[in-house]
């Protein structure tokens, strides 16, 4: 089956969402899913859930806490670049149908990777993965090679009255 490069991209809730649902969806056909967060090192409600899952396996490469952009460390951009490296050696393996790369265009946005390296990896994929990249802030390069991009748009959204993100809801 022919993979292709998928992007969801926008200022809109659900990007992520979206990504591990495709992961979901595709468990169900017996197809197995990599995932590498970048920006989160949390516990997020969909890693927990996805443990032990057979087909998905999820890496996280981000910090415990959010970070900013007028914060970045050297810590921050080698654990960004190991990711980037575990996405392309899992993608390289052979073992999975899809990648995922969840909000590495915030990670190219706060300049935790080059979005160079990231457009040899999209170069490097094998013609019968799919791959997913998620974040606001997609380069506009990485939008024109992609396959299919989707913008979240935001219309309206709780947190511009105060409310912060819950358990089980944002996190």
């Amino acid at each position: 089956m022919k993979g292709y490069v998928q992007v969801y991209t926008g200022n809109g809730k659900g990007k992520t969402t979206a990504a591990f649902g495709q992961a979901i969806r595709a468990s169900g056909h017996g197809k197995r899913t990599y995932i590498g967060q970048f920006m989160k090192g949390q516990v997020y409600g969909e890693v927990k859930v996805l443990r032990g899952n057979q087909y998905i396996d999820v890496e996280q490469f981000g910090a415990e806490k959010c970070i900013t952009k007028d914060k970045i460390t050297e810590e921050y951009i080698m654990k960004s670049n190991y990711g980037l490296k575990r996405c392309l050696e899992k993608m390289k393996e052979g073992n999975y149908d899809i990648i995922i790369l969840d909000e590495i265009n915030v990670a190219i946005w706060f300049g935790l990777i080059k979005e160079e390296k990231v457009l040899e990896l999209l170069y490097q994929r094998p013609k019968d993965i799919e791959l997913i990249l998620t974040g606001r802030y997609a380069p506009e390069k990485i939008i024109k090679r992609a396959d299919l991009v989707t913008e979240m748009k935001c219309i309206k959204h709780y947190y511009d009255r105060g409310v912060k993100a819950r358990n089980g809801i944002e996190r």
